[in-house]
């Protein structure tokens, strides 16, 4: 099928941060070290933003990011001006395969509730003004369900699970309605916790089971999406962790495919693809038809070498088995440099990638 399709998610697509350049990573150090103000720092990461903006168009994409070049940290960074919400340097950091990563978490500390003075909302109005209409504005946020690691929720704070969930919920309702008045109307959950819901080697603490866990993050997805606006796309990337080329754990999506991927209220699932702990397509067979589209990320982020067009189109004739043709993106499996670290590529090879996913696009879907 070959439908003209110019809503989000698009045919060619991308998770969202991009490398981040040596210029800002100097700048970043040059703040730390008193160098430079804060208002210094903020005009390089804008003019940074302007480029990268101008170069995501240049490769062919509808839609562009601000690459998350105002971050540390994927999630950290939004979650931590939350109310109720407090960033901190834990002990240790999460253990990656071969390599633990720099030690930064978020706990709570308080009611949770939404922060109307939130950064990021007034970042989001910059970025706009950048795109000046010429693509798609597209916002990423970490979803809801990232509050609910085993280390986050404070239980002398909400003894009861359901009491967290329902102003966690309310927190977001909050924030999908500031980031839509200020202009956004596409915007991307990510969710490193559902994906863990979904690994075998995931270890539960006793206090509840892995279905109730699996439900629980549905209702509060579903719950934070109740009565968004119609004209406001929310899509969702499942990972299982991003952190210099590493990863922190594997599982196909078997366990939560015929709750999470049947019935999650999004318009769209980003769905890791791009090597075999990642398992099979068949569980794409669980997405309603003429449901949310599922974007494959058979293009690895991780490293640079790219990979071969047939074998990636043969990849999503495969998944074509399962899932309509119709209803299929493609994008790399997850962001660029989910911290400001990176992946081990260059930022040319990072444009190839993107380049790439475009072509292809063009070829699967002429008409798109």
């Amino acid at each position: 099928m070959t439908t003209k399709t110019k809503t989000a998610p698009f045919r060619a697509d991308h998770v969202g941060s991009l490398l981040r350049p040596d210029v800002l990573h100097k700048a970043r150090q040059q703040f730390k070290e008193g160098l430079i103000s804060k208002q210094d720092l903020r005009d390089i990461e804008t003019s940074e933003i302007k480029r990268i903006v101008d170069k995501q168009i240049e490769v062919g994409l509808e839609l562009v990011t601000d690459g998350e070049f105002r971050r540390r940290f994927w999630h950290t960074d939004f979650l931590e001006h939350l109310n109720g919400i407090t960033g901190y340097v834990p002990d240790t950091g999460y253990l990656f395969k071969g390599e633990e990563t720099e030690r930064y978490n978020i706990k709570n500390t308080g009611k949770v509730s939404f922060n109307p003075d939130h950064p990021f909302i007034e970042d989001y109005k910059v970025f706009q003004d950048i795109v000046a209409g010429r693509a798609v504005a597209k916002q990423t946020i970490p979803s809801p369900n990232q509050l609910f690691h085993t280390d986050i929720r404070d239980h002398s704070i909400y003894p009861d699970i359901e009491d967290f969930a329902a102003d966690v919920i309310q927190a977001y309702k909050d924030a999908i309605q500031a980031f839509y008045d200020a202009g956004v109307r596409y915007l991307q959950l990510d969710d490193v916790y559902i994906a863990t819901l979904s690994s075998p080697d995931t270890k539960f603490d006793g206090e509840h089971s892995r279905e109730f866990l699996i439900d629980l993050a549905r209702r509060v997805i579903n719950g934070v999406l109740e009565g968004k606006p119609e004209d406001l796309t929310v899509t969702t990337h499942l990972c299982r962790g991003n952190y210099r080329s590493t990863y922190m754990f594997g599982g196909s999506y078997d366990l939560i495919a015929q709750d999470l991927l049947a019935k999650e209220k999004v318009d769209g699932f980003f769905l890791e693809y791009d090597d075999e702990r990642s398992g099979t397509f068949e569980p794409l067979k669980y997405i309603p038809n003429d449901g949310p589209r599922v974007v494959l990320g058979v293009v690895t982020s991780k490293f640079g070498e790219l990979e071969d067009k047939d074998a990636v189109i043969s990849r999503i004739e495969e998944a074509s088995k399962y899932i309509s043709l119709d209803q299929i993106c493609l994008s790399p499996q997850c962001g660029f440099a989910s911290t400001h670290h990176g992946n081990k590529l260059t930022e040319e090879e990072q444009w190839e990638k993107l380049r790439f996913i475009v072509d292809v696009a063009k070829t699967v879907w002429p008409q798109a």
